[in-house]
């Protein structure tokens, strides 16, 4: 009898170890993107009937841009760049997409661009988790500042207009760039 009374004593005190040994803050600071490494139809669907609508948009309105802003040279291949370079490159890309997709829109093309803009605010999430696990201090690669500083003048210097058609149009490399990332060193 004695000894069923010590039974609950005993489980808190190892549960307590347990949870020493393994702080809840170590067993939420995973790296995992793998389920980017093959995008799911739905995704790609919803991307590409938002880039159709879009489209329709664009038509109406003036969004000539100055800057080539996705036109990499072929100095900039994101399968040759090194893994923390790829998920700097992608969250730059993500970061940038998810600004542009937030802007005020029409009733239906604001619907059309929630399951895109969920999708992307989660990859760059996930993609904010790695850096800071694997690459806290990483220092972009000459190639790869190039391309982060041409981002950056881009949003200085073009039309909300020019930005939001670039990120809209240019998703789908978007979308390439994460899946390079998420396949790290297999990523050809």
């Amino acid at each position: 009898m004695v000894c069923l009374n010590f039974i609950p004593l005993i489980l808190l005190l190892l549960g307590i170890g347990l949870g020493d040994a393994f702080p809840s803050d170590a067993l939420k600071k995973t790296c995992s993107l793998s389920k980017y490494r093959f995008l799911v139809p739905h995704v790609l669907e919803a991307v590409q009937k938002m880039q159709q609508q879009f489209d329709d948009i664009m038509l109406l309105s003036d969004r000539k841009c100055h800057t080539l802003l996705f036109h990499r040279r072929k100095s900039l291949v994101t399968a040759e760049l090194s893994v923390p370079d790829r998920l700097m490159l992608v969250e730059a890309e993500l970061d940038f997409a998810i600004t542009m997709l937030e802007l005020p829109a029409s009733n239906r093309f604001a619907e059309t661009r929630q399951r895109p803009l969920a999708f992307l605010t989660q990859a760059r999430e996930d993609l904010r988790v790695c850096m800071a696990i694997e690459a806290p201090s990483h220092q972009p690669s000459r190639k790869l500042r190039h391309q982060l500083q041409k981002l950056e003048t881009a949003r200085k210097t073009e039309t909300t207009g020019c930005l939001e058609a670039t990120a809209i149009l240019h998703l789908f490399q978007m979308l390439n760039d994460l899946q390079c990332a998420a396949r790290r060193d297999q990523c050809t």
